[in-house]
């Protein structure tokens, strides 16, 4: 059951649920290095990598969809990697005029953008199957239990339930908006002004949100430091790791270095 409607977390009894979450976050963090070591152009390697990311979509019992869906995210980070496709040199592919300016872009540059877009897309995909698939509690044990420096794991804890304060607040201004909106009975007419007037109201709110937010999470923070707050995660003692654990590792482990090994000798 979700706690919160962002909470990406689904209960299941899949295969990948019952994986021990230091070995789930271990091996998904292997696989988006190993994604990103990939050389630009190596198409056959990137259909494997993502049929593995299928996978264990289809494995965890929801619907790819679901993940699709949710992948997209990335598609707005891609923006950055435009500029490739006319900074790098090589034959033009096509060419455009843009007033005196005449952009074109190569192959290397196409093959670049696409290999970004790709490596994007599958590690989102990748990032989402973990979000899904363990609870957020346990993803910060497992840091912990790896090693990771609390400061880094508390940083991680308070933006996830920082992000939830913002979301509360949001739908509190929201709430309030409709309430305080009337509507008119013509159909054919909009309520409310001009778009600069309804520019001006959405700024309002957001600086409102801001604010409100800003002072709701410094009460959050004074409320967990009067209650014993130093940074930790703390939590029962985490099992040992099981031959089957160290099995799984070995094996995934083994199949990035090939697939690695693969990309830089036949491609």
């Amino acid at each position: 059951m979700h706690i919160h409607f962002l909470d990406p977390y689904q209960e299941g009894n899949s295969p990948l649920h019952k994986i021990d979450p230091r070995v789930l976050f271990v091996i998904t963090i292997g696989f988006i290095f190993t994604v990103s070591l990939v050389p630009a152009g190596d198409w056959p390697i990137y259909i494997l990598l993502y049929s593995l990311v299928l996978s264990g979509e289809i494995l965890s019992g929801i619907r790819v969809g679901y993940f699709l869906r949710r992948s997209l995210l990335a598609l707005p980070f891609i923006i950055a990697a435009v500029p490739i496709l006319f900074t790098l040199e090589g034959p033009a592919l096509i060419s455009v005029a843009i007033g005196e300016w005449n952009l074109s872009f190569s192959q290397a540059g196409l093959e670049r953008f696409l290999s970004i877009l790709l490596k994007s897309w599958v590690s989102i995909q990748a990032a989402i199957l973990l979000a899904t698939c363990m609870p957020f509690p346990d993803l910060l044990q497992a840091m912990r239990a790896l090693g990771i420096p609390r400061l880094i794991v508390a940083v991680f804890a308070l933006m996830w339930r920082y992000l939830f304060v913002f979301a509360d607040e949001a739908v509190r201004l929201l709430r309030a908006r409709a309430a305080r909106s009337g509507e008119l009975e013509t159909k054919n007419r909009k309520t409310g002004g001009s778009m600069l007037w309804r520019g001006r109201v959405a700024g309002g709110m957001v600086g409102g949100l801001l604010l409100r937010a800003y002072e709701r999470s410094d009460n959050i923070y004074a409320a967990m430091v009067s209650r014993g707050y130093d940074g930790e995660v703390r939590s029962f003692p985490l099992p040992k790791l099981h031959s089957g654990d160290w099995l799984l590792l070995i094996l995934c482990f083994s199949l990035f270095s090939i697939l690695l090994f693969s990309a830089y000798l036949f491609f």
